[in-house]
């Protein structure tokens, strides 16, 4: 099978709502007047993002889904998204598990695959993603102040459970490693709460590293601190119970990355909005913090004493 005819047989659909899709040299998108695009790219090596074995379907999904979160994060609608593919060889049950994993994911957020490119080589997966967001409306990561509460959705942790179980640094129960394992490969990219959150979010972004990793982005960007309750963040890990170690508990939930959560502040006048936006989008929130005037992020346990900071999040040349 030639590269025509895989982009052919797997990729090419008819397009809905972008102006021109897959077959020429260039897709064209035509967003809706008043609107700015949000353009996104995420790149997934073989070996560094996901380990060989992993099922092509699940693969599929979580290309397009660390992309999605991204525009979750900026309050963003999809509307089209680009492939670049690295293949080792032409394995078409393979190439039919991933296209059906990343297709049913972009079916179910109206996100259409507009072009790309394939290419013989190490297995690579290179997305990039457009959406929409009212002009003045994006979220983003310099809008915090002081006073501001500080949210998380969904849980974390659970993914680097698994990752810690699969690297072998863990032993844990199979069928506590299934379900950990659909975390770290199938995440739920926060599209409706971000958009449920325009207008009552003071800034956000996704959870791609670990908590305090990505959080320091907004502190830096807001210039303002934080302190944390980190008996709120361990109450977040779904399967928190399964994990003896306290000190592994806050590892995986405060710095353990791949959680594709979103992390957010919002005044308190906003409270009643912000569960009122958790509701719309069918995503739990929780309050874990506040931001401070002051520069740094201090982490506290549930009496308020300091505990020591010495989680470091995942750093791709750290």
């Amino acid at each position: 099978m030639g590269e025509f005819d895989l982009i052919a047989r797997y990729f090419t659909r008819p397009v809905r709502r972008a102006a021109l899709g897959v077959g020429d040299d260039c897709a064209l998108l035509a967003p809706a007047p008043g609107m700015q695009l949000a353009v996104s790219s995420d790149m997934l090596v073989e070996g560094r993002h996901f380990f060989a074995d992993v099922d092509p379907e699940a693969l599929g999904h979580k290309a397009l889904a660390v992309n999605l979160s991204d525009l979750g994060a900026c309050g963003a609608r999809p509307l089209a998204f680009t492939l670049a593919l690295s293949l080792p060889r032409v394995d078409e049950p393979w190439l039919a598990g991933f296209s059906r994993g990343l297709l049913a994911l972009a079916d179910s957020h109206g996100c259409e695959l507009v072009g790309g490119d394939t290419t013989q080589g190490p297995l690579n997966l290179c997305i990039t993603v457009f959406g929409e967001v009212p002009a003045g409306q994006a979220l983003l990561r310099s809008g915090a102040r002081a006073g501001d509460d500080i949210y998380v959705s969904g849980t974390l942790g659970d993914a680097r459970l698994a990752l810690e179980a699969l690297l072998g640094h863990q032993q844990i129960a199979p069928d506590l490693l299934a379900a950990t394992r659909q975390r770290l490969e199938r995440p739920t990219p926060r599209v409706a709460l971000g958009l449920a959150l325009r207008g009552v979010a003071s800034s956000a972004m996704d959870l791609s590293d670990g908590l305090l990793g990505d959080l320091s982005h907004i502190l830096q960007a807001s210039r303002v601190g934080a302190r944390i309750d980190t008996s709120l963040t361990s109450a977040l890990m779904a399967h928190r119970n399964a994990v003896a170690d306290p000190e592994l508990l806050r590892q995986c939930t405060l710095a353990g990355g791949d959680d594709y959560e979103l992390a957010f502040t919002a005044p308190p006048v906003q409270r009643a909005a912000v569960a009122a936006a958790a509701q719309a989008s069918q995503t739990p929130v929780a309050r874990i913090g506040v931001i401070e005037a002051e520069p740094g992020l201090r982490l506290v346990d549930g009496q308020g004493r300091p505990v020591e900071n010495r989680y470091a999040s995942f750093d791709h040349f750290g």
